[in-house]
């Protein structure tokens, strides 16, 4: 039988890297599955071991449509043969559901934005005229199964968004679900996003959105360089560009006490979902709106350098502790 190891299941090789450097700097023993082809054998055990499951809501759009699909085949195997899964299938579930999202979040008593979702696109013009009751007032668009800003645009009339419909640009979701959203106006320019590991608190990051214009950038939409209604997003997980060093800085004044992040804490243990991001922004009219969370969280170098704790290598610490707590593993394995 091969030595338990953690397992870390993905669909996009150019993200690992910086995660396979911080599991060696703890000594824990890593190995990828791609999830971009492969098999099951359906009558066999899984490898022992801890698999850590990071499947991309925006998979899709580097050609691995089918990847999601593949994600819920091996987690289901996996957790019906006992394996212990960080990330399992209710976490994926999550992960590519903005509307499950938004309804746990809105359950649990957070301010979240309002939002409709509209399936298909037959009704999509007349649901914007409901959503803003017929006005000419700002509002948003994004992709439930989103990741990398997909499909979020900004709108200040109907009939822009009439003629977006119905041009060649418009973006179709890949589940077919687009959401209409309020227009949150940030404060000031930045929105938050709090990382979590082992269901603790590791980190704040402050996201300055004042190279554009559009307020709501959440970080999801700064996964890879584009403009968004004039918002220029750079990218966490990867080299900055030049000039572009504060755009991610440690928000510090944001700490484990922060009610905010206690709240945070307690929903993310109730929903059983170990490795997260939340996203919040605090508004122009006082609130604290929490508007996506991130299961598959990337973290940004300047930050990692700058910070007091890294967000990397505290995943690889917990899923090496929950390796050790599972097969009572000596530290002479962990090479």
């Amino acid at each position: 039988m091969s030595t338990p190891r953690v397992y870390v299941i993905h669909e996009n090789p150019e993200w690992f890297p910086p995660f396979a450097e911080a599991f060696a700097a703890e000594g824990v023993p890593v190995e990828e599955i791609l999830l971009t082809e492969g098999q099951i054998d359906l009558a066999a055990e899984p490898a022992p071991g801890v698999y850590w499951s990071r499947m991309s809501a925006s998979s899709h759009t580097r050609g691995h449509e089918h990847s999601k699909d593949y994600a819920r085949a091996l987690l289901g195997w996996l957790e019906r043969a006992g394996r212990q899964v960080v990330g399992g299938s209710h976490v994926l579930e999550l992960e590519v559901s903005k509307v499950a999202q938004h309804g746990l979040l809105a359950a649990a008593g957070f301010d979240v934005p309002r939002t409709s979702a509209v399936f298909g696109t037959t009704t999509l013009k007349q649901a914007a005229a409901t959503f803003t009751s017929g006005q000419d007032v700002p509002f948003i668009t994004k992709h439930n199964q989103g990741g990398k800003g997909l499909g979020v645009r900004r709108f200040d009339s109907l009939a822009e968004f009439d003629a977006y419909v119905d041009s060649p640009e418009f973006e179709a979701p890949v589940d077919g679900i687009t959401l209409l959203q309020e227009y949150l106006t940030a404060r000031e320019p930045f929105i938050t996003r709090a990382e979590f590991v082992g269901g603790e608190f590791v980190y704040a990051v402050r996201v300055d959105t004042s190279a554009g214009s559009f307020e709501l950038c959440p970080a999801d939409a700064c996964e890879v360089p584009q403009v968004i209604a004039g918002a220029v997003c750079e990218v966490p997980g990867t080299d900055a560009a030049p000039g572009a060093a504060d755009t991610f800085t440690v928000r510090t004044e944001v700490t484990a006490e922060h009610p905010l992040v206690q709240q945070l804490r307690g929903f993310l243990a109730e929903q059983r979902i170990q490795i997260a991001g939340v996203e919040f922004m605090e508004t122009t009219d006082g609130r604290t709106v929490v508007y996506d969370i991130n299961t598959n969280t990337n973290y940004n170098p300047a930050v990692e350098a700058s910070a007091p704790v890294s967000g990397r290598r505290s995943i690889a610490r917990h899923l090496g502790g929950l390796l050790d707590a599972e097969y009572a593993a000596a530290p002479a394995a962990h090479v």
